[in-house]
């Protein structure tokens, strides 16, 4: 059901970085140059980077979550510096053996580690099958995302990638959202994720979402209607989005009626009696 409303909304969206991407090495995309992965192509006078150099940089210690959830990593700086947000933590350490770290206690442990395995490979688990609108097999998961915790992940990553200025991740992860198969309580508490923590601006991932319940939700309201009214009350502008583009369907079903009018016409004439 998910995917092929997410092929739909693809096809009406712009070309952005909610697309599918094919993250193979050394591709070049848009995007502002502090976010280009340590693996990219740089210009021709650039001297090549080994990926030794980035292993014998300072280690930087992050502290991510807080209390019970409280959990220690550690990443090379001059892989972290790649997002313009541990450049500036970066750039605030002293050179005289005091503690390199950075605390993130309100992060998922999940989404940062996702973020530090595209740092290290371009990538992250599951990755995108080749030629496919399909994720590579997690034999931990079910094949259909009932919870929504599938769409979750992606979206998690995609909102740490914002909050850490790395472009090319956040497209990433969007196209990965496409390629969940949820239901329609899934794609409710995946809906309430992005509009509690994403810009109201941000077109990539909410107009999807406002589309797929605008030409679904009087279908499958009735799977999850309790869900579904509390979403909007929740987030009216959840509910306004909605309503915006039902109306805007409907005025543009008008206008092609107008177009058509003899057609249009002849449905809604009374049938004429012959008095023969």
């Amino acid at each position: 059901m998910a995917e092929e409303f997410h092929e739909e909304m693809l096809e009406e969206q712009p070309a952005n970085p909610g697309g599918d991407v094919e993250m193979a090495e050394g591709e070049e995309g848009d995007g502002h140059e502090g976010t280009v992965l340590p693996f990219a192509d740089g210009g021709e006078s650039d001297p090549r980077t080994t990926f030794i150099s980035y292993l014998t940089s300072p280690v930087i210690t992050l502290i991510v979550g807080s209390a019970e959830t409280e959990t220690i990593l550690t990443a090379h700086q001059a892989l972290l510096v790649q997002s313009p947000f541990f450049a500036d933590a970066c750039a605030a350490f002293a050179d005289d053996g005091s503690p390199r770290q950075v605390e993130l206690s309100s992060e998922e442990i999940d989404a940062v580690g996702c973020f530090l395995e595209y740092l290290y490979t371009g990538d992250y688990f599951p990755k995108k099958l080749p030629g496919q609108r399909l994720l590579e097999p997690d034999p931990t998961l079910p094949a259909v995302d009932e919870t929504g915790e599938q769409l979750l992940k992606h979206a998690r990553v995609y909102t740490i990638a914002e909050k850490f200025g790395v472009d090319k991740l956040k497209s990433l992860a969007s196209s990965k959202i496409h390629c969940v198969n949820s239901t329609a309580k899934g794609e409710i508490t995946y809906a309430r994720y992005i509009y509690q923590y994403t810009n109201k601006d941000d077109t990539t991932v909410r107009a999807p979402v406002a589309n797929f319940w605008a030409t679904r939700s009087h279908t499958l309201r009735a799977e999850a209607e309790d869900e579904f009214r509390a979403l909007c009350l929740e987030f009216p502008q959840f509910g306004y989005d909605v309503l915006t583009r039902v109306l805007d369907e409907k005025l543009k079903r008008e206008r092609n009626e107008k177009m058509t009018p003899g057609t249009a016409s002849s449905g809604r004439k009374r049938a004429r009696h012959s008095n023969a």
